[in-house]
């Protein structure tokens, strides 16, 4: 059994937060995947030119986490060789269409008992609502710009069953502190 904690979810569910709360309480290394992605896409050919040339066109952010999907499976795959500890996975990182991504991923995964889906609601609509009002809030307190386009990517890892096929364990988060999260997190840890 391997104690690494890896949280999974949604654009906004609270994964950072959490995940860095949950470290410090419990003594353990914090890594967040969104941190780290720049390197380890370096190391396996990610070409961030072509990147912003996808996202620039017609294809959007769409066509953007379909160019990375190999990568993400890799740099998985990498990061979990090297960090333990408390793991925010980011909200691409655990989405895959192409079966055999998946697979890649499902078994990387496999020997940790610890994998946590927050999602603020087992209603998809729901949790969409709660997410979008979250980053909306977010996203206007910070003056960043932002369109459609990203509540529905939000949308889409909200309703994608990848997520629910990972986690081992689902928490729902409405209404919860992240200091409750924390809590419920370490009453259930394998």
């Amino acid at each position: 059994m391997n104690p690494t904690i890896i949280l999974i979810g949604p654009i906004g569910a609270g994964k950072t937060t959490v995940g860095q709360l949950l470290a410090e309480k419990l003594g353990l290394h914090f890594c967040s995947i969104d941190t780290v992605r720049k390197a380890y896409y370096q190391k396996v050919g990610y070409d961030d030119i072509l990147a912003s040339q996808i996202a620039a066109s017609s294809q959007g952010l769409q066509g953007v986490l379909r160019y990375s999907k190999p990568f993400e499976a890799q740099m998985v795959e990498q990061v979990l060789a090297n960090h333990d500890g408390v793991i925010d996975f980011g909200a691409s990182n655990s989405v895959y269409d192409d079966k055999d991504l998946f697979a890649r991923v499902e078994n990387t995964l496999a020997p940790y008992p610890n994998v946590i889906l927050l999602l603020p609601s087992p209603s998809a609509d729901e949790s969409l609502e709660i997410l979008n009002n979250r980053l909306t809030l977010t996203l206007t307190a910070a003056g960043r710009e932002f369109t459609n386009e990203l509540f529905e990517l939000n949308k889409y890892f909200i309703e994608h069953p990848s997520n629910h096929r990972l986690a081992k364990r689902a928490i729902y988060t409405k209404y919860k502190t992240p200091k409750n999260i924390c809590d419920e997190i370490v009453q259930g840890l394998a």
